[in-house]
């Protein structure tokens, strides 16, 4: 099994915020559903989660509760805390109510802004529009206002930052350095520009870098999530204090020479190059970064990422693989790269926003791998109703048990397989594209497959029984 996570600390995600009142869903599961509004039928329940509609059988169901308030699921609090700037920009809130209304950017109070010809105010208002922008997801509608905001006043130290962030968030995490250490020059004491330039080096691999900057934010102002990171940076730097590196055209390769044969790592880097150049056409887009691939023994692996004992290979940003006394690409150890760089070519095209259950599910439908005698089983979940709806498997897969997971896995690829058959992978791609462009994920599935949840729900059960034969 494998598992793709994106460390985002710093990033806003409109997923993250929930309304302070609603309604519970308990599931006879034991799962709990946290909903803005809840609709019964004699059949089925429909919730709404923002702009999100979502629908489950009335038999799942254990009782609907109102919620008067309520916190963040679990899962999305850690994989999506909030970040907000500690350095802000002066007149932002005479401008905000002008510039963002009901939670969309009105241009044309950019535009006359602009006409007032004030390089300041005009720096403002289109940093809050970025960061509107930037907080639901729009990230190349923010990354072109951060842009506009820069010109108007490059060395303001939050635009700096927030852009900085967004580079990190779209791959381009050199870039993002740049910016970010332009910040922390202006303003020494901001522990949010270290905090963000940190991450901008962890992701471009400059660890001793990003060790040094996250302790300069920590010694600033305490917080419990670089706190971990800084852990994790240090436990990667103790690791691989003797690795070198390979690089090649679009991969970083660090090892241990004593681990891996020249022959070898030569065999893998030529495999992982062929394999790029086919998923660059499949997607009709690459990486902006080389990507990292790090080579552990077990014991490493484990002692790096703190992953659960049945995960066999993890992408975080960099393609992470235990190598287990393996001494040549052999077809599994094939079939798990392609899983994982897959893994790194949806994260550009959809900027780290495709929901786990649609990663999982094409990584597989493209290693190649299918159901094949697990199709039957998964049938059966499905017609007793025990399938675990995919809106609940948006996040990553990391969390589950092995058993779970077995699970979660098997109903990715059969929901993506199913897509596959029907609409083809030039429609798949371009909902990875409306996905990233900051659309929900069922907004994007009704805007490109005509579909939802509930229906791809009831289709693949159909589907799954047919080729059963049950």
């Amino acid at each position: 099994m494998r598992v793709f996570v994106i460390p985002c600390w710093f990033l806003l995600a409109a997923s993250g915020v929930l309304a302070a009142c609603g309604e519970t869903i308990r599931l006879k599961s034991g799962d709990v559903i946290y909903a803005d509004e809840v609709k019964e039928t004699s059949t089925s329940v429909e919730y709404h989660i923002g702009d999100n509609s979502y629908t489950i059988p009335k038999s799942k169901v254990q009782s609907i509760e109102a919620s008067p308030q309520r916190d963040a699921d679990a899962h999305l609090a850690i994989e999506v805390p909030a970040f907000t700037p500690e350095t802000q920009v002066n007149g932002e809130q005479n401008l905000l109510e002008q510039v963002v209304r009901n939670h969309d950017v009105d241009r044309g109070a950019l535009a006359s802004i602009e006409l007032r010809r004030s390089p300041e105010e005009s720096a403002v208002a289109y940093y809050i529009a970025a960061k509107a922008e930037f907080e639901a997801g729009k990230y190349s509608d923010s990354k072109r206002d951060f842009e506009t905001a820069l010109r108007y006043q490059p060395e303001n130290p939050a635009i700096l930052t927030y852009f900085a962030a967004l580079l990190v968030r779209t791959g381009s995490p050199l870039d993002a350095i740049t910016y970010a250490t332009r910040a922390t020059r202006i303003v020494p004491d901001s522990a949010d520009a270290f905090g963000v330039l940190g991450y901008a080096e962890f992701s471009a691999s400059r660890m001793r870098d990003a060790i040094k900057s996250w302790k300069r934010s920590l010694a600033l102002r305490p917080d419990a999530t670089i706190q971990q990171l800084l852990a994790r940076a240090e436990r990667e730097s103790a690791a691989e204090s003797n690795y070198s590196e390979r690089e090649t055209g679009h991969f970083v390769l660090h090892f241990e020479g004593s681990q891996s044969s020249d022959a070898f790592r030569e065999q893998l880097l030529t495999y992982l190059e062929a394999q790029y150049q086919d998923l660059a056409r499949t997607f009709g887009s690459e990486p902006h970064s080389a990507i990292q691939v790090v080579l552990y023994t077990s014991q490493s692996f484990f002692d790096v990422t703190r992953a659960p004992a049945w995960i066999g290979a993890l992408n975080d940003g960099k393609i992470r693989i235990p190598l287990r006394g393996i001494e040549s690409v052999t077809p599994d150890l094939a079939l798990v790269l392609r899983h994982e760089l897959t893994h790194s070519f949806i994260s550009q095209l959809t900027a780290g926003r495709c929901p786990a259950w649609l990663n999982e599910g094409v990584a597989q439908l493209l290693e190649p791998r299918r159901l094949g005698g697990r199709a039957a089983r998964l049938a059966e979940q499905f017609k007793a109703e025990r399938e675990i709806p995919l809106n609940m498997l948006e996040s990553s897969f990391s969390s589950l048990s092995q058993a779970e997971a077995v699970l979660a896995y098997d109903e990715s690829l059969a929901a993506a397989s199913y897509l596959y058959a029907h609409n083809g992978m030039a429609d798949l791609v371009r909902l990875l594209q409306r996905i990233g462009q900051g659309e929900s994920t069922e907004s994007s599935m009704r805007s490109e497959l005509h579909s939802d949840y509930g229906h791809l729900e009831e289709e693949l059960r159909a589907e799954l029984v047919r080729q059963s034969g049950n």
